[in-house]
């Protein structure tokens, strides 16, 4: 169904997206993962042709991009995209139109989905007096209504409580079921895990992690305990038989340096813990996220690592902008040039040339300060942590 191979994109000093490549079949679910910064937006977007790629190649049933495909296909933006004073009803059916759905059949169709998510009574109250939870439900519908044979959803439980985060799985493993083709992007590891069959983890624009589930923790999951217990496990990092250790509240999830050390391990904890369960697991898909990606230790690494997509290599300045930059040079330069010449040799000045040229350099300079603000703010925005 999708086949992305080797895909970039760069803005400015930071590349985004370096080398991406997944496939997904039809009746798939796909787990697109990172941290923060990572480019999982921007590369969703650059697949769906939204930005343009550097370079790569992106296929749909073995065939590029065209304008025609967007009926096939269901996007949910991690932004919200809906017009606030508009009724729900008007808002799907205006995106129903988008679509080539007949208003009837529309009608029909948003009735049902409302009913489903549990809004159907709030059909004609504005977008703006919904919570963000209700919010995300109205665009998830947007999304499925015209029934796309690929559906890319980023950040979809992004807003949801447990009940309704519980509906919208359901709702996905149904299409799943329909031969749908679904690729979504989140944080929260434990619906991948519970829902994924392949994932692609990627990391300052890199894939860094990718197969099906089970293989990722088959790779991961020889030396991993789960210990449930009432107490302070944080001594628990500071073991010698501990390679690496994830301790919460009232679990810990460690990584032992032989496995065949577990009794030692719990001989060690003695009476400091009152063990509820000691268990040897395969590790979690979060345990597995932290592993590969890290954890910057201060603030100034997580700086550094929101900015420093790799790899770093300083790129050239916008198009537009050099465009705006020599436009100005040469407007300015053709004003110095007529009024020294007015002023040194003309006995009888004519200042309209000059005049005519200043206009010139001050729309430039306007032009030239436009693009310049937009490239900054775009860069500010990417190296602030925008591209996930």
């Amino acid at each position: 169904m999708l086949n992305v191979v080797n895909l970039r994109k760069a803005f400015a000093t930071v590349v985004a997206v370096d080398g991406v490549s997944l496939e997904v079949q039809r009746g798939e679910l796909f787990g697109l993962l990172g941290p923060n910064g990572a480019g999982k937006t921007t590369a969703i977007r650059t697949i769906l042709n939204i930005i343009a790629p550097d370079s790569g190649t992106i296929t749909f049933d073995g065939k590029s991009f065209t304008p025609a495909m967007w009926d096939l296909i269901g996007y949910l933006p991690e932004e919200r995209g809906l017009y606030r004073k508009s009724k729900i009803i008007n808002t799907i059916l205006y995106f129903a139109s988008l679509k080539g759905i007949a208003e009837r059949d529309a009608k029909v169709l948003a009735s049902k989905w409302l009913d489903r998510f549990g809004l159907k009574d709030s059909a004609y109250r504005k977008v703006e007096e919904l919570s963000k939870g209700n919010q995300q439900k109205v665009q998830i519908i947007i999304s499925i209504l015209h029934k796309p044979q690929l559906l890319i959803l980023d950040e979809p439980f992004a807003g949801l409580d447990p009940v309704n985060q519980i509906l919208l799985k359901d709702i996905l493993m149904e299409l799943r079921q329909q031969n749908v083709a679904i690729v979504f992007s989140t944080h929260q590891m434990e619906q991948v895990e519970k829902m994924c069959d392949n994932i692609c983890l990627i990391n300052k624009g890199k894939p860094v992690l990718g197969g099906s589930l089970r293989d990722v923790k088959k790779k991961y999951g020889t030396n991993t305990l789960r210990i449930e217990y009432e107490g302070n496990g944080e001594f628990l990092k500071n073991s010698s038989l501990v390679k690496r250790a994830d301790v919460y509240q009232n679990y810990a999830e460690l990584e032992l340096i032989d496995i065949r050390n577990n009794r030692e391990l719990l001989s060690s904890i003695g009476d400091r813990l009152n063990i509820r369960k000691f268990e040897i697991v395969e590790p979690s898909l979060n345990s597995i996220f932290i592993n590969v990606v890290g954890v910057p230790a201060t603030t100034e690494d997580v700086a550094v690592a929101t900015t420093a997509q790799t790899p770093i290599k300083r790129q050239p300045l916008d198009k537009r902008l050099k465009k705006e930059f020599f436009s100005l040079l040469a407007s300015s330069a053709m004003f110095i040039f007529f009024s020294f010449y007015m002023l040194l040799f003309a006995k009888n000045p004519d200042w309209i040339v000059p005049g005519m040229f200043l206009l010139v350099t001050l729309f430039s300079t306007f032009r030239f300060m436009k693009a310049k603000k937009e490239v900054e703010n775009e860069r500010k925005k990417l190296e602030g942590g925008a591209i996930e």
